[in-house]
């Protein structure tokens, strides 16, 4: 009798258990549901916006003009919502890591100054944005519901994932960077399932809105792994390491500058609203405002200017620094790719091979994201070369330190050794 009033008890308590994680998946379910619904549509529709004042400033060229005033307005919307002191995505970082409140404010704001960056020339990426716009959203939609703060730290990552992918369609690469970059080391994987529902909505949503996932077409990739070829990339990747650890050096190196001889939020923006213009006039060209995404596919075409990683660099360093908005990832995209083009010419790679082997390994290094880059090499370039692209990414990763685009991603073990570190990377720079 004992021991079957222990079986039956045990059989309760099986019950039981499966009935509370049945409804603690559901509740996930429905609520990761709604958030990449809404993030799906308002980042749906951020994308067009964009699309749309980028075509606008292409065909009113003049309106770079306007960039100066475009971050007056910028700086008053944020001062107007008292938000002025707003760390963008490192605070989004911050609130995963440690329990910090995320206002829905960011979500408006956000969208418009991203936009006006973008429609006056400003040179920035839109990632950044998406995580903001995702966040902010998630975490009102957290609020509604009055959920813990243990549960608004997973939803803040799936409306991180739903912006995200909502933007470039790579669902994968969303719902892992997503959980990998707030602490290298550490993946957040109660988040998995929530992540992955909202992104796959999200990226569906802003799909139906006319959103095209974002992909590259490689060519001449090696049928085979030579070792020939295998040196070449991996000299590929260490060139991009550095040349990720000097972005990243040259972006706060900028914005500390920029701070420390225009401390006034106004003045500084203003200034580098008029530098940047008369860097573009110096430039003689266009290619380094905005987003930069046609420089993109030409140099995955081959095709690319030996000076092009370097002036992008500049001028994004020049319009975040100053405090427009936007993000930093595509210029990422925008260097590797065309500093892996210039590469390829100079050591007998195929040029759009060597793009794409730039463009993934400079996003590792400035994010240190080894898992999301491979996967994003994959839903960008598709699955040939893997063997490549894993080697360039763990290249990259290891000789890139601890620099980041992200002042406050922490990394809590050694490149180099089994052992915990616990970087920080504001912290170890002392900003």
């Amino acid at each position: 009798m004992g021991h079957m009033e222990d079986m039956k008890e045990k059989l309760y308590s099986d019950i039981k258990e499966i009935y509370g994680k049945s409804k603690i998946f559901m509740f996930w379910v429905l609520l990761s549901c709604m958030i990449g619904m809404i993030v799906g549509i308002v980042g749906g529709m951020f994308h067009l916006a964009l699309e749309y004042v980028t075509d606008f400033r292409i065909k009113n060229p003049d309106i770079l003009w306007a960039l100066p005033l475009a971050g007056l307005g910028i700086i008053f919307f944020y001062k107007f919502m008292g938000m002025e002191k707003d760390r963008g995505t490192n605070f989004i970082l911050t609130a995963v890591r440690e329990r910090k409140e995320v206002t829905g404010k960011i979500a408006p704001l956000i969208f418009i100054s991203t936009c006006l960056t973008h429609l006056c020339g400003g040179s920035a990426g839109r990632e950044g944005a998406a995580l903001q716009l995702g966040a902010g959203i998630a975490s009102w939609i957290g609020k509604f519901v009055h959920l813990n703060e243990k549960d608004e730290r997973i939803i803040i990552m799936c409306g991180m994932s739903a912006g995200f992918s909502a933007l470039f369609g790579t669902t994968a690469t969303s719902v892992v960077f997503a959980m990998e970059v707030v602490m290298v080391g550490v993946m957040y994987y109660a988040a998995i399932v929530p992540c992955t529902i909202s992104a796959i909505l999200g990226a569906e949503i802003s799909a139906r809105m006319g959103n095209h996932k974002t992909v590259f077409h490689l060519s001449n990739i090696p049928e085979t792994v030579s070792v020939d070829m295998v040196l070449k990339v991996a000299l590929l990747a260490i060139f991009c390491a550095f040349l990720g650890m000097f972005f990243c050096g040259i972006m706060e190196t900028v914005s500390v500058l920029y701070k420390k001889y225009f401390p006034k939020p106004y003045i500084r923006i203003f200034f580098g609203g008029c530098l940047i213009v008369l860097c573009t006039y110096i430039f003689g060209c266009r290619d380094y405002n905005g987003a930069g995404m046609d420089i993109i596919h030409l140099a995955i075409a081959g095709e690319a200017k030996p000076e092009a990683f370097l002036l992008k660099m500049l001028l994004t360093a020049l319009t975040l620094g100053a405090g427009y908005k936007g993000g930093e990832i595509v210029p990422a995209f925008f260097i590797g790719a065309t500093f892996g083009c210039t590469f390829g010419g100079v050591f007998q790679i195929p040029s759009s091979f060597a793009a794409g082997i730039g463009m993934g390994s400079l996003f590792c290094a400035v994010t240190n994201c080894p898992l999301a880059s491979i996967i994003l090499y994959v839903e960008l370039f598709g699955v040939e070369g893997l063997g490549y692209y894993i080697l360039a990414c763990s290249i990259s990763y290891m000789l890139s330190g601890y620099h980041s685009l992200y002042q406050e991603q922490r990394i809590l073990y050694s490149k180099y050794k089994i052992e915990f570190t616990d970087k920080e990377i504001g912290r170890r720079k002392g900003i």
